[in-house]
């Protein structure tokens, strides 16, 4: 399985950016993710969507990200408003089977895509 984001950029403080991630193959069964990765910093999770469309946010997204998926298009993307300079991180699109443990870091992933925030 290959993946590759993109979306990624330089956004002030307070903009918005859309990341999205297509999968070589079909995604229909399987749960996406992204992590993100701050310079000096272990890859953390962001948010996770199952096959069947359930999402889980960590702390960090919740109630600015949206994590969503096109099955049709083997994609899935993550809607982040009201961006703020920490996070900063280069972001991972991450495929794994269903059902998914969101505390383990494991499964397929692409090769990230820079997001930079300025204040």
């Amino acid at each position: 399985v290959q993946l590759q984001a993109s979306g990624g950029g330089l956004v002030q403080a307070g903009g918005s950016l859309t990341l999205r991630c297509v999968a070589s193959g079909s995604i229909t069964i399987d749960a996406m993710a992204w992590y993100r990765q701050a310079p000096g910093k272990q890859r953390e999770l962001v948010a996770g969507i199952t096959g069947g469309g359930k999402t889980n946010y960590a702390d960090l997204a919740k109630g600015r990200f949206t994590i969503s998926r096109d099955n049709g298009k083997n994609t899935v993307y993550l809607r982040m408003n009201s961006l703020k300079p920490e996070d900063t991180a280069v972001y991972y699109c991450n495929l794994r089977r269903d059902p998914p443990i969101w505390s383990m870091s494991y499964g397929y992933w692409g090769q990230g895509t820079q997001v930079t925030v300025s204040s």
